[in-house]
């Protein structure tokens, strides 16, 4: 499958946004679906479906199966021991709740210190936020520098006998730097430290190998990877399944059920408690055959390639102000144009059919210590072109042209 011709394989972009073409340059917030997630959908509450785990009837097998064949692909796609590491959620911030609240549950006591970064999206802030109010924990930032990179050698300064765990993201949602992932994660396991990888921006557009970078979870989601919503993941090391109480009651996740006692199911279906996403997760192995189809390195030199050439042409505006300038950086970045609002932009791009987010991207932390209230996010995805990236600057023309009335 080609990149090239790739956007032909989209049904959104046969639509015209106010009597514009489409340009969509939001794939960090959730990325759009090929024809083929589309169909697998359709198909499966069409001509397949039945719940998982619950029956013995044909239809129901089939569908478990199914399921399950979902868990051994992601298995494969992201690198993972095993396709019993795998927990199927709603989304990627249930993922992080999962971990914050079952390893807070246990292993969290006052005072104890968790470590962030300044780059953390909400979802992996407001969920030790949670413990840190409940139970009196202490959260520490990993600063970055002027330029958006992590300041990495100060991380050991951080860590004390009281630290617990590590969260922390793979990629910034607002500038695209890239974590030094492997180089965290080895200080961690000197002081025997687990590590929690927010892999929302990674798992779709970086080489994703759970294995090798042996971090104790990494959590992601199905809707920034060509995929639907409604489907999160979380990849665990078992030790933690067998440590952690159930996220969840209810069906599905039990062994055996008493008026005296409970017994839960082990592994993973202890915390897929429920009824699951069944024709959205059947949905996600279709945009991991999609990924597959075109090769993940060469979506990754894709997304590099533009992220470069959109650099270049806007850094060539003057009055357009790029938010940091980090080493290592995936397809993402965010700007400000002087004495426009983000959201404004945002607005006056719409109506030229450019889909662009303007705020502070559920990062206020990072916008807090970069000393600006809101900016503009570019985020690629497989289906953009250079012609995107012109429709982009002339879009900021028009911009600038309205304001300076």
């Amino acid at each position: 499958m080609m990149i090239k011709n790739i956007k032909q394989e989209f049904p959104i972009f046969k639509n015209k946004i106010n009597g514009k073409e489409l340009v969509y340059l939001d794939s960090a917030n959730s990325s759009q679906k090929p024809q083929s997630v589309i169909d697998a959908v359709s198909f499966f509450y069409s001509n397949e479906f039945a719940n998982v785990g619950r029956g013995i009837y044909t239809l129901a097998v089939n569908a478990s199966e199914k399921y399950e064949k979902t868990r051994s692909n992601l298995k494969t796609f992201i690198g993972a021991s095993s396709d019993f590491e795998i927990i199927f959620t709603k989304n990627a911030t249930e993922s992080l709740n999962l971990v914050a609240s079952c390893f807070g549950e246990k292993f969290i006591e006052k005072d104890d210190e968790i470590i962030l970064t300044e780059t953390e999206h909400h979802a992996n802030y407001v969920p030790w936020h949670f413990l840190r109010k409940r139970k009196g924990a202490i959260i520490k930032f990993l600063p970055i520098d002027e330029d958006g990179n992590l300041k990495v050698e100060e991380l050991e300064s951080l860590i004390s006998n009281k630290t617990k765990i590590i969260s922390i993201t793979h990629m910034s949602n607002v500038t695209g730097a890239i974590t030094p992932l492997e180089k965290i994660i080895e200080i961690a396991k000197k002081n025997n430290i687990p590590v929690c990888v927010d892999g929302t921006q990674g798992a779709a557009h970086l080489e994703t190998d759970i294995k090798k970078l042996d971090c104790d979870f990494y959590a992601f989601s199905g809707h920034k990877m060509y995929g639907p919503t409604g489907v999160g993941l979380l990849a665990i090391k078992y030790k933690w399944l067998e440590a952690f109480d159930p996220f969840m009651g209810g069906g599905g996740m039990i062994d055996y059920v008493t008026k005296k006692d409970i017994a839960y199911a082990r592994g993973v279906w202890k915390m897929e408690a429920g009824t699951m996403p069944t024709a959205e997760v059947v949905a996600l192995n279709e945009s991991i055959n999609f990924i597959n189809k075109i090769g993940k390195k060469n979506i990754i030199e894709h997304e590099k390639q533009l992220t470069q050439i959109a650099l270049e042409k806007l850094r060539s505006n003057n009055s357009v102000r790029i938010i940091a300038k980090p080493k290592n950086q995936g397809g993402v970045f965010s700007f400000n144009i002087d004495n426009i609002h983000s959201h404004d932009v945002s607005t006056i791009l719409d109506q030229e059919g450019i889909a662009v987010r303007g705020g502070h991207h559920c990062c206020q932390v990072l916008h807090e210590v970069l000393k600006i209230n809101s900016s503009v996010r570019v985020s690629f995805g497989v289906y953009n072109n250079e012609s995107d990236i012109d429709a982009l600057c002339d879009g900021i023309k028009k911009c600038q042209k309205i304001f300076k009335k």
